[in-house]
Order: structure tokens, then sequence, then C-alpha cells
């Protein structure tokens, strides 16, 4: 027990022991969610499939996550410092203080790496924020009329200037989700790179922080939850039929596959005329809308990296077999 008077020590030992586990439960709710949450077949993918492959493919697509994090916990804490007549007594606010300026750095040039189009405002909404509040804490008003309102007006008129064609084109495809995210961010810099009344900093930055805490757990899981984690491929029979699913396990007698429907088949050797690997299809995009020629819904990542160019489709991987 601590001494009367004395500081509480929190203990956040429970808190780190529960960190590695987050992936693990993850790959068990993938691996549930593939076998159409029947138990038998769970086990079937736990006892052959790697757990590599789950975990590749978590860090690939989440890793959006870490800017997102950095990002938002950085304005909102430099939100509260700036607001607040006591910045340092909320965890917030110290934890904000002591993030260095390079972290900050790198998750803005992730993020413009594996953000989508159609959130790269929103990124400048954060990072202008950050650059505007941090300005003003550190160097007074008259730094911050410079950087923190005359800075983000050029970059909204830019911006405006730049994503004009898109906003019109999502009025008139009726696509409501890409003309905020293009029309809000640019003109809501202005209003957030100042301060907020001394009563409710605290409550609006931390509540804030709170909800987005309890947010990101079921949003990181919903997005795992529709991440493959199998390649698809296409067996083709003696019959002459073709199964399309997820080869698990190949032995020295049988192939078992997962076919889409969440079904396992134990296919003898001698009858596999042969296997290929289909492509991933993706997602049809949800939206229509383009930037000088740039789908909103692609990232800069996607135009940097090596990619393969679509090909015709072999038509195994449709279900069909060969002559």
């Amino acid at each position: 027990m601590s001494e009367p008077g004395a500081p509480r020590v929190r203990d956040r030992a429970w808190l780190l022991a529960l960190l590695p586990a987050f992936p693990l439960v993850l790959l068990v709710l993938r691996l549930w969610y593939l076998s159409r949450q029947d138990l038998p077949t769970m086990l079937l993918l736990v006892q052959y499939a790697s757990p590599l492959g789950p975990i590749s493919a978590l860090l690939i697509t989440l890793i959006w996550a870490f800017p997102v994090v950095v990002l938002v916990g950085a304005a909102l804490g430099a939100l509260l410092r700036a607001s607040a007549p006591d910045p340092m007594a909320s965890r917030l606010g110290r934890g904000s203080a002591r993030l260095p300026d390079w972290v900050v750095v790198l998750a803005v040039l992730v993020a413009a790496l594996t953000w989508q189009l159609r959130f790269l405002p929103s990124l400048a909404l954060l990072t202008l924020m950050i650059l505007g509040l941090e300005v003003r804490i550190r160097h007074g008003d008259r730094a911050w009329f410079v950087l923190g309102l005359a800075l983000p007006a050029l970059v909204a008129a830019v911006e405006y200037g730049w994503t004009g064609p898109a906003i019109v084109a999502g009025f008139r495809a009726g696509e409501p989700v890409s003309v905020l995210l293009f029309l809000v961010p640019p003109v809501a810099t202005l209003a957030l790179t100042g301060r907020i009344p001394a009563g409710t900093a605290r409550s609006v930055t931390s509540g804030s922080a709170m909800a987005a805490g309890l947010v990101a757990p079921f949003a990181l899981a919903a997005v795992f939850l529709r991440t493959p984690v199998l390649p698809i491929t296409a067996v083709e029979l003696d019959s002459g039929s073709v199964l399309r699913g997820f080869v698990i396990n190949v032995d020295d007698t049988r192939t078992t596959v997962l076919d889409e429907d969440g079904a396992v088949h134990f296919l003898p050797n001698a009858s596999v005329r042969s296997r290929i690997l289909c492509p991933d299809s993706g997602e049809p995009p949800s939206s229509t809308v383009e930037v000088h020629g740039w789908p909103v819904e692609q990232t800069a990542l996607g135009w940097i990296a090596p990619h393969r160019e679509p090909t015709g489709v072999d038509p195994r991987c449709a279900g069909r077999p060969v002559g």
C-alpha cells in the first residue's frame, strides 16, 4: 500500500499484457469468420493455416491505422494544451507534449502514401491543426497568425482549386460522402487551429479521444474480418469440374480445399488435374469520382508500388473448365 498523501501509482502491466493478445484475437475471429462459424472447420484451419499469412495481411491492411492514432492524438492533445489552463493534469496533454516531432512527420508521410485520395484533405486538416497549435503554444500568437491562419487559408484555396471538379462530379453522381470529404476539411481547418473555451477544453478533447479509442478496436476488427488470409485457388478435377476455394493443405495422398461456401473437400491427388492461383479481384469501387484522372479510392502507394496489370482471367477461376 502507498503512504498517505503519496501520489497514486497506477498499475498498467495488465494493459501491456493484453496488447500482444489483440492480433491473436483478430486471427481467431478471422478464421471463425472464414469457416462460416463452424467450429470443426475452424479447428482444421487452425491446424494447417500458418499464422504468418493472417498477420501479414493484418499489417498490410492496417498500416494506415498508425497515422490515425498518432495524428488524432497529437491534434487533440495540442488543442487541449492551447486551450486549457492546466493541460498537464490530463494524460492526453502530457502524451501530446512528450510526442517527438519526428513521429508526427513520419505519420504524415505514411498517411500521404497509404490513405485514399478522398482522405487527403482530412490529412491536411490534421497536419495544419497540429502545426498551428504547436506554433501558438511554443512561439505565441504572432507566429500563429502566419502558420495557423494564413497558411491554412492558402492551402484551402489550393485544395478547392484542385478538387473543385471532383466536388462537382460528386454532386452530379449523388455521392454526398465524397463531396463532404473534399468540401468540409479545408474550411474546417481555419476554425480548428485556434483555441476553444477553457471550461470545455478538457471535456471536449478527452471525450473525443476516449470515443475514438472505443471505436478503433471495432473498426480494426471489421476491416480485418474482410481481409483475405488464404489465396483463392481453382482446382480442376479429372471429372471436368472446377472447385474454386482455398487450399488448406496438400500431403502425399490428398488435397484439402475449403470452398467459398465454407465446405471442406478432401480430394485425392490422383483426381486433381491442375491447380492455378486466381487473382484477387477485390471489392468493386463504391465511388466513380476522380480528381484529374485519379480515382478517389486509390492511394499514392497504389500508384507508386509495382503492380500487375489486369489481364484476362483464366476461365477456371470463374469455375469453368478449360476446353
